[in-house]
């Protein structure tokens, strides 16, 4: 459910800073050490990072904080669905990949959506740090942010937990699945 002007009403900014508060709040082995009131106050003076929040939350991403840069000052907010966010599957990896399909297309693809909500794709190094945090994507898996020369050779990676363990696979870029979606970073 996008917003018009990338702009959320008083109400909807209310209740994103409610469901955020009460995430933070029940999760805090994602965040420990840090304070909520202090992620408010930063979120309260950049409102419009907002609505990339808000564009994670209505795609059933959950965000959440899950660090703090200490050079940069800003607070780093991951989809921690548990499974790849469900409102951001059946896609191809990028714009390349989905005007290469001649049938059967998908209706968006990973990068372009990350690009409209205002959020990065995690990479392969993200992932496996979030997977640290908890037990996600068991079900599902999630494309991962691509290095050049893979994408290059018209491939791109996806990961996923199974078995205990984080496994990095690859699919043609231009290829989607029901249970593939991807999880975005926003720093604030």
């Amino acid at each position: 459910m996008t917003t018009k002007n990338n702009e959320l009403s008083l109400e909807q900014r209310e209740e994103l800073l409610g469901t955020l508060k009460a995430r933070f709040e029940k999760n805090m082995n994602r965040h420990e050490g840090l304070k909520w009131a202090k992620v408010q106050d930063k979120l309260e003076t950049n409102i419009e990072k907002l609505w990339s929040l808000h564009e994670m939350e209505a795609t059933d991403g959950e965000p959440d904080v899950v660090g703090y840069d200490q050079q940069t000052g800003e607070y780093v907010f991951y989809d921690c669905s548990a499974e790849s966010p469900k409102g951001r599957r059946s896609i191809c990896y990028d714009r390349e990949a989905l005007e290469s399909r001649k049938k059967h297309k998908p209706e968006n693809s990973a990068m372009d959506m990350a690009a409209a909500m205002g959020i990065e794709m995690l990479t392969e190094e993200q992932y496996r740090e979030f997977q640290k945090l908890g037990n996600f994507d068991l079900k599902s898996s999630s494309w991962v942010k691509t290095p050049d020369h893979i994408r290059n050779l018209g491939g791109a990676i996806f990961c996923d937990r199974r078995y205990d363990t984080v496994f990095v696979y690859h699919n043609g870029a231009e290829s989607y699945y029901a249970a593939r979606g991807f999880r975005g970073s926003l720093r604030v």
